[in-house]
C-alpha cells in the first residue's frame, strides 16, 4: 500500500513536471514570436514615430473698406477709397505683414523717377489700424494658403528685396496695396503672372483680389478666418457664394 502510493505520488509528480516543462516552452515560443513580430514591426513605428513635417501657411490679411455709418458721421473718420478701399498684406506670422503704402504725396500716375512709395512689415496692430481707429474694431478676413518650402523661401527673398528697395512707384492708376499683393502672390506660383501694367488694371482695389482668393479658398477649402466690424461704420459687403463660384 505503502508502495503504490510512492509509486503515485512519482507519477503525479513526473507529469506535473512535464506540464511545468510543456508550459515553459510554451511561454517562450510566445515570447519568441512577440519578439519576431515586435522587430518586424519596429521599423514602421520608427519611421511613423518621427515628426511629420509642420504645414506653412501664408496668410493674406484683408481689411474691409467702410465709411462712418450716417449716425456716426461727426465721430468717425473718412478712410482713403471709402467702401471700396481697405487694405491688404502678406504675412507667415500675424505679427509681421508685408504690406505696399504710399510714401509722401499720392501720385496720380506712376514716376518712377521719384518713387511715393514703400514696403514694410508691420505688426497685427500696426497693420489693421493703418487707416485709423481700433484694430478689433475692424472687419477683417484672414486667407490661409497653404505654401511648400519653396514658396516660403521665395516670399522671404521678395519681401527681404522689397523692403530694401521699393519696385514701383505707388500711384492711383498704378501698384496700390492689391496689385502690390497679387505681385508677390504670382512669384510665389499662387497667382498667374502679368505685367504690372496689366495688374494694376486688373486688380485696381483690394476687393479685386479678395474675390479671386476668396473664390480659390472655397474651391481648396482653404481656412478662412472672419472678424465683423463695429456698427458705427458702413462696412463693405462680404461676396455671394455664387459670384464666388464665377470668379475668375
Amino acid at each position: 500500500m505503502a508502495i503504490a502510493k510512492f509509486l503515485e505520488s512519482v507519477h503525479l509528480s513526473g507529469n506535473l513536471q512535464i506540464m511545468k516543462d510543456t508550459f515553459r516552452s510554451i511561454l517562450l515560443l510566445k515570447t519568441m514570436k512577440n519578439l519576431i513580430l515586435f522587430l518586424l514591426i519596429l521599423p514602421f513605428s520608427l519611421l511613423f514615430a518621427q515628426e511629420l513635417p509642420e504645414e506653412i501657411y501664408l496668410q493674406v490679411h484683408f481689411l474691409y473698406g467702410s465709411k462712418p455709418a450716417k449716425k456716426f458721421k461727426k465721430t468717425e473718420k473718412r478712410w482713403f477709397g471709402g467702401i471700396l478701399g481697405g487694405h491688404v498684406g502678406l504675412g507667415l506670422d500675424s505679427n509681421q505683414i508685408l504690406n505696399f503704402t504710399r510714401k509722401g504725396s499720392f501720385h496720380i500716375f506712376p514716376n518712377a523717377k521719384n518713387k511715393h512709395s514703400m514696403y514694410l512689415l508691420s505688426s497685427y496692430n500696426e497693420f489693421y489700424s493703418i487707416l485709423g481707429g481700433d484694430t478689433e474694431k475692424m472687419k477683417k478676413v484672414v486667407v490661409y494658403i497653404p505654401i511648400d518650402e519653396k514658396q516660403k523661401q521665395i516670399f522671404q527673398q521678395v519681401a527681404q528685396k522689397y523692403l530694401q528697395e521699393t519696385p514701383y512707384d505707388y500711384a492711383f492708376f498704378g501698384m496700390r496695396c492689391a496689385a502690390a499683393t497679387y505681385d508677390v502672390l504670382a512669384q510665389m506660383g499662387i497667382m498667374k503672372r502679368h505685367r504690372r501694367s496689366k495688374i494694376s488694371r486688373k486688380i485696381f482695389y483690394p476687393r479685386k483680389l479678395r474675390k479671386r482668393l476668396l473664390a480659390m479658398a472655397l474651391q481648396n477649402n482653404w481656412m478662412l478666418v472672419r472678424c465683423e466690424g463695429t456698427i458705427c461704420r458702413k462696412w463693405e459687403r462680404d461676396i455671394p457664394k455664387k459670384m464666388l463660384t464665377q470668379a475668375k
